[in-house]
């Protein structure tokens, strides 16, 4: 039998994550320490057998375990956003510190070009991938006050509609919690109108209830109290000019802003909504101190993450 590997070398790490590109450099030089980086990762909690369920293993090379169980081979790639890539890892983790290192973040084309790829499309393939990654599995929903609104996202406006209604443009909820004067964490969801129908259960998705769930008066929210939630209608008779959702209203026009600036507003309705889930995940770690620690929470997420075909992103509605 071939001697086992040591443990992987990232294990006893006080900080886990490379806090600059040349750190990042000297942490994965090599393709064996990004298999150890996720090693340590993915079986930070103690390694499970896909097979038996057994917790007993070692280390037969970078990256790969054996069970003691029933001697399967488990890759540390297998059953994750990495599975089966053609590419190298180190590759993948420059992607990764390019999307999370830059405060606004990058489009396919600045990706493709930072990389070296020789096509476009599979840096939009990749960009698409981390994006569905960073939506966290069971993550916790607002609470407390939250601000509710609706926001209109996409191409001119071709003419008036009935209510809130605006052809050519992209319907989003809005949800955002206060926190005194500051803003906690926010929620954005693509909803195809402003229906008491589709507003409710959307708010149901996105808040926890017992919260104090503050819109303006659309009549669509009113059914809210039977839900669990206690409906603040802010400022019933406004002035003229009143931000009546101002925290809400902020994160609209930081969304917009970062979609045209970043994006050029090449966004369209089919896709919008892996582009909220990135603002999103931008946004609710916006206090962090060090990049890498956003490039840390998306790695873990993405070894967590099932694998995402080719043909499920072409899909993707």
């Amino acid at each position: 039998m071939p001697k086992p590997a040591p443990a992987s070398p990232f294990v006893q790490l006080a900080q886990p994550y490379p806090r600059n590109r040349v750190e990042l450099a000297q942490w994965f030089g090599s393709e064996d320490r990004c298999l150890d980086y996720l090693d340590s990762l993915r079986w930070a909690d103690g390694f499970t057998c896909p097979k038996c369920d057994g917790h007993d293993s070692w280390r037969t090379s970078p990256g790969v375990r054996r069970c003691k169980s029933c001697r399967r081979r488990v890759s540390v790639t297998a059953g994750t956003l990495f599975q089966d890539t053609r590419k190298p890892l180190s590759a993948w983790f420059e992607a990764l510190w390019h999307v999370c290192g830059q405060k606004n973040g990058g489009s396919a084309l600045s990706l493709q070009r930072a990389l070296g790829l020789g096509c476009y499309e599979t840096a939009w393939a990749w960009l698409h991938r981390m994006r569905q990654a960073m939506v966290c599995p069971g993550r916790n929903k607002l609470d407390g006050e939250v601000e509710v609104d609706e926001a209109f996202i996409g191409g001119v406006k071709t003419g008036g509609g009935k209510g809130r209604a605006s052809p050519g443009k992209t319907l989003v909820l809005v949800a955002v919690e206060v926190r005194g004067t500051t803003i906690g964490r926010a929620r954005l969801q693509v909803i195809p109108d402003a229906t008491a129908a589709t507003l409710i259960p959307a708010t149901m998705e996105l808040i926890e209830p017992g919260s104090d769930v503050v819109t303006d008066g659309w009549a669509s929210y009113a059914g809210l109290p039977k839900h669990g939630y206690n409906h603040v209608v802010s400022r019933p008779t406004p002035k003229v000019g009143d931000n009546v959702l101002p925290h809400a209203h902020r994160v609209i026009a930081l969304l917009k802003r970062w979609l045209l600036g970043t994006h050029q507003g090449a966004v369209s309705h089919e896709r919008l909504q892996s582009y909220l889930d990135e603002f999103v995940f931008r946004f609710n770690r916006r206090a962090s101190r060090f990049r890498g620690l956003l490039f840390y929470r998306l790695l873990q997420q993405a070894i967590a993450h099932a694998p995402i075909t080719q043909e499920s992103i072409s899909n993707a509605a």
